[in-house]
């Protein structure tokens, strides 16, 4: 059986503020959200949450407060044993796509005030996140990111704080940063360096070019492929085949972290160095950054046709 948990509350948004304004007084359920959406089996002892944002599926203010939430609530379910989690799993509905990323027009918008503190804190918001997923929540937890769509910056960022990356074949990911005189402030740096070195990590963000998942799969960063359509069936078949080892995943991670640390600090300085790297972009950068936040919407619009 599989109980799943739909929002019957929700948040009115202001679209220009990306924050909610108002929220409806009905007590919140566990996992009781706007733009994610949960299911546990308890089959495979496995919670399933994919983002379904309605607007443009990137990381906005409002997105990043459930996220917080979530990770509480599961944190909570685990602990009381109301839900004995022993995976999370991440996806999008969104058509196509995992995620553009960070807010570009809020990070615009942020840049043109000279609002440093307000980067600062959007950027923390997220690595904090990232952080947490990476220790699991520091719980005994297996999280997979479920990748059935295209995965840029600030969406390529998160997958790679995963302990299992599982994506179709085909999907693409990118930090294309640096294509308007930026780059990924949140989390690539710190995370490519220890699964590809320094050198590699570098190149990859530095190129601003896009990765097949068969690129990624090639690399040791995508752990499995699946073909289009048949993600979540791949996402079943490693958890089938690997629930009798999860203790000893779960150790091997453990191991991991410990062996080659990233702490939350190391994270944060890298946020403060794209802040200010963001306030010194030029008025060209920041028209190439809308070119592109208008491209990915015609984009989005053409797969929602």
């Amino acid at each position: 059986m599989t109980l799943e948990y739909s929002p019957s509350v929700s948040a009115d948004r202001d679209e220009t503020s990306h924050r909610p304004v108002e929220l409806r007084t009905t007590p919140r359920r566990p996992f009781e959200a706007v733009d994610l959406e949960s299911q546990f089996d308890p089959a495979t002892d496995t919670l399933w949450t994919y983002m379904c944002q309605r607007s443009r599926p990137s990381f906005n203010p409002g997105l990043l407060a459930e996220f917080r939430q979530w990770q509480d609530d599961i944190v909570a379910a685990q602990s009381s044993g109301s839900m004995p989690i022993r995976y999370v799993v991440l996806g999008s509905r969104f058509p196509g796509v995992f995620s553009l990323g960070g807010d570009l027009d809020l990070f615009a918008a942020h840049i043109r005030n000279g609002d440093r503190g307000a980067l600062v804190r959007y950027g923390r918001a997220c690595v904090e996140i990232l952080h947490r997923n990476m220790r699991s929540l520091d719980r005994p937890i297996i999280t997979i990111g479920l990748v059935e769509g295209d995965a840029l910056g600030g969406g390529f960022e998160a997958l790679l704080s995963f302990n299992v990356v599982i994506a179709e074949r085909g999907t693409q990911f990118g930090l294309p940063e640096t294509n308007f005189g930026l780059f990924p402030g949140m989390g690539a740096h710190c995370f490519l360096s220890r699964r590809l070195g320094a050198a590699r990590a570098e190149h990859m963000i530095l190129s601003g070019r896009s990765y097949s998942a068969e690129d990624l799969y090639d690399l040791g960063i995508v752990h499995a492929l699946a073909d289009p359509g048949k993600g979540r069936a791949e996402v079943e078949s490693y958890i089938r085949q690997n629930r009798r080892r999860h203790s000893g995943h779960c150790a091997i991670y453990e191991a991991s972290r410990s062996v080659n640390p990233l702490p939350l600090s190391e994270l944060q300085a890298v946020v403060d160095l794209w802040a200010d790297a963001a306030l010194r972009l030029s008025e060209a950068d920041l028209k190439l950054m809308r070119r592109l936040v208008g491209a990915q919407n015609r984009l989005l619009d053409k797969m929602a046709a």
